[in-house]
């Protein structure tokens, strides 16, 4: 890849867009600086899609389509796409959503795969394999999961993302993961996530990992992780091993090759199925945004955004902490319940709670922001006040009802971390041609 060609990347499970406004940024400017500077990104989406099951009205890829255009756009189901309708790209992105990945053997061939429930991550390996059959592997990986993803299921701590890490492996990658908390490095929400970066051994950066002799020193110093989201060298747990046997077998019994709850921490690498894993600690120094930082003013806000004050005792005892017993419906079990109580309402100094699909709607909840305002009164968070907690453009949904708004921002990712990760990345890719490494 010549340093004067973008890096072509296809965005799957797009959603409203989180990934590509942190790649190639809003009408070129970034969103660390709120769209007020130019992003200098070399990344250029090609093909995008995005599916809704079950449902008739395919409301992310409407808005998807009303900010970046009907080209290069996808409204399929992505297990119905052929790969060779896929462009041909260097980097394949998206936030793919978290289900059971376990796979059973075949009763015909030993060595094949039958009952993938995962089938989303599949449709991800089925596009890397049938590209590289083709001679044109996608170069790098830059995926979006859940926290929980390192240590699913329950029964099996673990085994999922060790069936994603050797199904890459197998595929000529190597692989590095941290689970970043957007607050902890400044950012305006306290969202966990897990971020995985892929590197084809075709790659200068796969040859970086291979010829390092100590893994411990990109996951802490010179990785993209690392530099993206600096952490301390103070490591308070590590675990070395291997991925071992088939992803059948893998499948039936990872707990039993581990014997440990999970062996993955929050930061690792991963090469030639060999896994370093650290449980290590954020390093950031600088300032934080806050909830109160991106609020609207009191003013022009709809009345319905107010709680209504016959509700108001419900948001509250909802709030609150609780101790009580209750019945199963089903089975007639009597059991205790306890919760603590949550800050009520929401503190404007600090970077706000996780958003979460069912943050629209007037009817009280347990789990929806809110807020006091100046004049004594309380609300719920207006649209563009999630959208900003998520990092995008302000009124990037409009034309949506208040309720898909808040559940597309629910689905969304923080679009600063997509972008410090990204622009990392390219700088990574670019020192490797400046040194002579082929990367194509």
């Amino acid at each position: 890849m010549s340093k004067y060609e973008k890096v072509k990347v296809a965005e799957l499970f797009a959603g409203v867009g989180g990934f590509r406004l942190g790649l190639e940024g809003w009408e070129g400017k970034s969103s660390l600086s709120n769209y007020n500077h130019k992003i200098e990104s070399d990344y250029e989406i090609v093909w995008s899609n995005q599916w809704e099951p079950s449902t008739k009205s395919q409301d992310a890829s409407i808005i998807y389509e009303k900010r970046f255009g009907k080209e290069f756009h996808s409204n399929e189901d992505i297990g119905k796409v052929s790969t060779h309708d896929i462009p041909n790209h260097d980097m394949l992105v998206g936030g793919f959503p978290c289900q059971d990945y376990s796979v059973a053997r075949t009763l015909s061939q030993s060595g094949g795969l039958q009952g993938k429930k995962g089938v989303l991550w599949w449709e991800i390996h089925r596009i890397l394999k049938e590209k590289s059959e083709k001679g044109n592997p996608v170069k790098y990986l830059f995926l979006e999961n859940v926290d929980r993803l390192l240590k699913s299921p329950v029964k099996q701590r673990g085994r999922d993302f060790a069936i994603i890490l050797a199904s890459l492996s197998d595929l000529g990658y190597a692989v590095e993961w941290r689970v970043i908390n957007a607050a902890e490095y400044g950012l305006p929400q306290r969202r966990r996530r897990t971020f995985i970066l892929g590197f084809h051994k075709s790659t200068g950066l796969y040859n970086e990992i291979e010829e390092s002799n100590d893994q411990t020193s990109w996951i802490l110093d010179e990785g993209v992780m690392a530099k993206a989201f600096p952490v301390s060298d103070n490591v308070i747990k590590k675990s070395i091993f291997e991925i071992r046997g088939g992803l059948a077998d893998i499948s039936e019994d990872f707990s039993e090759q581990i014997n440990t709850p999970s062996p993955f921490e929050n930061s690792g690498c991963m090469i030639n199925r060999k896994i370093t894993s650290l449980k290590t600690i954020p390093k950031f120094e600088g300032s934080k945004t806050t909830l109160g930082d991106i609020i609207l003013d009191d003013y022009g806000i709809p009345e319905s955004f107010y709680l209504d004050q016959n509700s108001f005792e419900k948001w509250v005892k909802l709030k609150g902490a609780k101790s009580e017993e209750r019945t199963n419906k089903t089975t007639g079990f009597t059991y205790k319940y306890s919760e603590g109580g949550m800050i009520f309402p929401d503190p404007l100094n600090q970077p706000s709670r996780t958003i979460i699909t069912g943050e629209g709607g007037a009817s009280p909840s347990r789990f929806k922001h809110v807020v006091l305002t100046k004049d004594g009164r309380h609300r719920r968070l207006m649209p563009i006040e999630l959208e900003r907690l998520n990092m995008f453009p302000d009124n990037h949904t409009d034309g949506a009802s208040d309720v898909k708004r808040a559940f597309f921002m629910g689905n969304a990712l923080v679009v600063g971390v997509i972008e410090k990760i990204g622009l990392q990345l390219l700088s990574h890719i670019k020192s490797f041609e400046h040194a002579g490494t082929t990367v194509r």
